[in-house]
């Protein structure tokens, strides 16, 4: 019975892991529009166009979107840019 339920759970957990790397790259995508977003809308508002250092906290999840953190990292740039007034990005 515990072999039955080692290969039930198995079998599940590869059935599932093509749909976990499909969110995970779903996730990186978006998460990299956002960083991309605040690069164009909000760094590059300030004195004509020139580009402003971000503040550490977005700084961080504009690396993190690099890195394989990039759920840590998609709420603080939501809030950023709507804060700053921008549209989101579309997720899919």
């Amino acid at each position: 019975m515990k072999v039955a339920c080692m290969l039930a759970g198995a079998a599940l957990t590869l059935a599932l892991t093509p749909v976990v790397a499909v969110a995970q790259s779903s996730d990186a995508t978006y998460c990299s529009a956002l960083s991309n977003k605040y690069n164009t809308y909000v760094l590059t508002r300030g004195s004509r166009g020139a580009k402003q250092t971000p503040p550490a906290d977005i700084a961080n999840a504009m690396s993190k979107c690099q890195s394989s953190d990039v759920t840590s990292a998609i709420p603080v740039l939501e809030k950023a840019l709507e804060d700053a007034k921008i549209d989101l990005p579309s997720r899919g």
